[in-house]
């Protein structure tokens, strides 16, 4: 059975031009992204899927989000490293 999972993250608006945003996904990653399905300002958090901001989101709950895919990515780290001892 094969179980396929789309996964989107949240970003914060820099700046905007037409119908693309420059969006900070932490840690250095700014990606271009397209802003045509949303109504976001710079300084708003968006949720991105696929170069596509799908949803605006308050800071609040953008922040619990990039904090629960931390401990995620941390959680697999330490499981790959285990497996490698």
């Amino acid at each position: 059975m094969l179980i396929v999972m789309c996964l989107a993250i949240p970003g914060k608006v820099v700046n905007i031009e037409k119908d693309k945003a420059k969006v900070d996904f932490g840690e250095g990653v700014l990606r271009e992204v397209n802003v045509t399905l949303v109504s976001a300002k710079v300084g708003e958090y968006v949720l991105v899927h696929a170069g596509y901001a799908i949803q605006v989101l308050d800071e609040k709950e953008a922040l619990e989000t990039l904090r629960l895919w931390n401990q995620i990515l941390d959680a697999e780290l330490e499981t790959r490293h285990e497996q490698k001892s």
